[in-house]
């Protein structure tokens, strides 16, 4: 099964949402380069407030800046402002993001004393790197040219994004209570809300492993040659 969990209406839809906000942030002067900068400022400071262990503050940012990501690709299309270097500084920042997102995250965890949570960020970053580095490399071989990869996969990034951004508020909406000891004896309890957190680390990690799986075989079944179709006498 090679089929993501945001289906291609679903993408098109929000796409056709945030075009009107694209363009009116381009009405303000705003070029989708511009965007692309302010989203990955938005993501480091959410990586920050993730450091701080301000995990509320982090998970509305990452989700604010999740779907300010949007504005810069629709704007250029909008606009007829479309360019390679644009898509290049656009993959190239979300990938920057990305991972001074997770860096926050196990650095505020670390903080906390939960070693064992910084070592999931550090899985899920990883996992979250090979979704990307197949579709990368795919596309760059030939396979799924546009956005054909992007359809491939249970976890592209939107769907980490919102994954990521549940665990952060849970940790952050969750009063700490004791339901885990870091250690003995319980000096830094480990609340319900940072569990939700970390199982949103294992799942992204999981998922993300599973989406890089399937992206394999999608490029393996792509690869594959065809067979001629049966003439006539053989089908007789």
């Amino acid at each position: 099964m090679t089929g993501s969990l945001v289906s291609a209406g679903t993408r098109d839809r929000v796409r056709g949402l945030a075009t009107p906000v694209a363009t009116a942030l381009g009405r303000l002067g705003l070029t989708p380069n511009a965007l692309t900068l302010i989203g990955f400022l938005g993501t480091c400071v959410a990586a920050w407030a993730a450091a701080s262990q301000l995990w509320l503050l982090a998970g509305v940012l990452v989700l604010v800046f999740g779907i300010f990501d949007l504005f810069d690709g629709t704007l250029a299309r909008a606009t007829g402002r479309a360019t390679r270097l644009g898509a290049f500084l656009d993959s190239t920042f979300d990938r920057a993001g990305e991972a001074i997102t997770y860096l926050g995250i196990g650095a505020g965890l670390l903080a906390f004393g939960f070693g064992g949570g910084a070592l999931l960020a550090g899985a899920a970053m990883a996992a979250a790197f090979m979704v990307s580095y197949a579709r990368a490399k795919a596309e760059s071989l030939g396979f799924g040219s546009g956005s054909g990869l992007a359809a491939v996969g249970f976890a592209p990034r939107e769907v980490r994004t919102v994954i990521l951004a549940i665990g952060l508020l849970a940790a952050g909406l969750i009063p700490v209570t004791p339901v885990v000891c870091v250690s003995a004896p319980c000096q830094q309890p480990l609340g319900a809300g940072l569990l939700v957190l970390a199982g949103s680390l294992v799942l992204i990690t999981v998922l993300a492993t599973v989406t890089t799986i399937q992206r394999i075989v999608h490029v393996a079944r792509a690869t594959e040659p065809q067979r001629p179709e049966p003439g006539p006498a053989e089908e007789a």
